[in-house]
């Protein structure tokens, strides 16, 4: 099993990008707008989340970030963690995905679940207002747009000296599910990428048979 990291988390990130089988977001019609890459389905049903939550270990109380959140599954989850005084900020572009959310959260009474339209370079953050940060099978599509400099830099500005980030991605094997084998990024490459941010890796732990958790903390 994996190792327990520290306690003290004030804020976190959430950065979900969406893979595999899911549970179907309500039927609701909204406008039409762009839909990313795999939005629809959840890499947070490939995972096991006993392992992902144990390991980030998120106190009541907390404010999240979650920073393209697709359908809103990570966010969903830890508002239920963070409990009643905190608060999910659930950041995307998609804006069918953001009232599905934002109707599910209201009917399954989270008001601590607060959904916003935004890019993942332009985060509605102050900086350095944030303890922890979760990528959730995010990056390797932000590399293959051109965009991860852009994010990484926005992540970097909001995280505080001292406070942790944690990504999943895909480990680089075969599919499906997830994305073609040549876009995946092993841990190596993730730790490369982050490093010029000052994130110093952590651990690398196994989230079932698809996935990986890797955590940072900011210099």
């Amino acid at each position: 099993m994996c190792t327990l990291i520290e306690d003290g988390i004030l804020v976190a990130i959430i950065f979900e990008h969406n893979y595999g089988n899911s549970r179907k977001a309500p039927a609701v019609s909204f406008p039409s707008s762009p839909k990313p890459p795999g939005a629809g389905k959840s890499s947070y049903d490939l995972i096991d989340p006993g392992i992902l939550w144990a390991v980030l270990n998120l106190p009541r109380g907390i404010t999240l970030l979650d920073l393209g959140c697709g359908q809103g599954n990570y966010s969903l989850a830890a508002a239920d963690l963070i409990g009643p005084t905190g608060v999910v900020y659930a950041v995307d572009l998609w804006a069918e995905g953001l009232a599905a959310l934002k109707e599910r959260a209201a009917r399954e009474g989270r008001a601590n679940l607060k959904p916003l339209a935004a890019g993942a370079g332009q985060v509605p953050m102050e900086s350095r207002s944030v303890d922890v940060g979760l990528m959730a099978t995010v990056l390797h599509d932000l590399v293959e747009a051109g965009t991860a400099a852009g994010a990484l830099a926005e992540v970097s500005r909001v995280i505080k000296a001292g406070g942790r980030l944690a990504i999943i991605e895909f480990a680089k094997i075969d599919g499906p599910p997830g994305p073609p084998r040549h876009i995946r990024l092993d841990p190596a490459e993730v730790e490369a990428m982050l490093a010029p941010y000052g994130f110093a890796r952590q651990q690398t732990v196994k989230l079932g048979p698809y996935n990986y958790l890797i955590t940072f903390v900011k210099s």
